[in-house]
């Protein structure tokens, strides 16, 4: 790597700054680095950048923010001018509209290109871990209200089934387990959770939760007062849903629970493998 490229790249380290996580860098002091004099010129940059985000179908607002900077004109005298915070997204297109002549330009694109996607990478990997997280903690809420009712009438496996499709339907609006798996193109038997968002497993987790504590506290028992519980809470449940925006039954199926895992222990394995290695 030639000194040009490592002094670009700390310098485009440098100016970055960091609010909630969020990474972002200021118009102005992109500027420069870019291989820009002149705001004018810039400015003109960003605006295709803007065009070319909202071509892309996301929010402008989300990757450029308008923002207003003071600079010293001597004298203890300042000047506010206008400037743009840019995410690493709005970096990235700012670079991909500049001059190409430019060998700022050039590295900066590479630049940019390489940790957007890095971040998607890493966005991808942490919404992976909230999804396992999410299907455990679900898995033992259903095992632990499956006691509960077991305990109060419902015996059979059946009734189970029939008390865990009540609460399907009432927090699908009306669809059962069977209509969702064939909607979604699920084997019969697999469990429909194994493909849900995380949304949909919160979901059902609270729901779930809200009536193991409603079936003890109220001292609830035999099947018809069980299953009253199970709806309602689930129905509640999705009202919440509705309110945000959210329809369930309209939500796409995520990748298989069951291959993420397999694919996590197979990285752990590699890891530990490379770890023993350099021990």
């Amino acid at each position: 790597m030639n000194k040009f490229v490592v002094n670009l790249n700390t310098k485009l380290e440098s100016i970055k700054k960091v609010q909630d996580d969020l990474e972002y860098w200021s118009a102005r002091e992109l500027m420069p680095l870019l291989g820009y004099k002149e705001w004018r010129k810039f400015e003109g940059v960003i605006n295709k950048s803007l065009d070319a985000c909202k071509a892309s179908g996301q929010k402008i607002g989300d990757h450029f923010v308008g923002s207003a900077k003071k600079v010293s004109l001597g004298s203890d005298a300042e000047r506010e001018i206008n400037d743009f915070l840019l995410t690493r997204y709005a970096c990235y297109l700012v670079a991909q509209n500049g001059d190409p002549r430019k060998q700022e330009i050039a590295y900066a694109q590479t630049y940019f290109a390489v940790q957007t996607r890095k971040q998607e990478i890493n966005e991808q990997l942490s919404y992976e871990d909230k999804r396992l997280k999410s299907r455990r903690k679900l898995k033992q809420t259903e095992e632990k209200i499956e006691q509960t009712v077991y305990e109060r009438g419902i015996k059979l496996p059946v009734e189970f089934a029939t008390f865990k499709d009540k609460h399907i339907r009432a927090l699908y609006g009306g669809i059962g387990i069977k209509e969702l798996k064939k909607k979604r193109n699920i084997p019969e038997k697999r469990a429909l959770a194994d493909f849900d968002t995380d949304v949909e497993l919160r979901a059902k987790d609270f729901a779930l939760a809200m009536t193991d504590h409603n079936i003890k506290a109220k001292d609830l028992t035999g099947k018809p007062k069980l299953e009253k519980e199970v709806v309602e809470n689930s129905k509640a449940t999705r009202q919440v849903l509705l309110k945000r925006g959210i329809k369930p039954e309209i939500l796409k199926p995520e990748e298989d629970i069951k291959q993420i895992e397999k694919r996590k222990a197979k990285e752990k394995k590699l890891q530990n493998g490379k770890a023993k290695l350099l021990n």
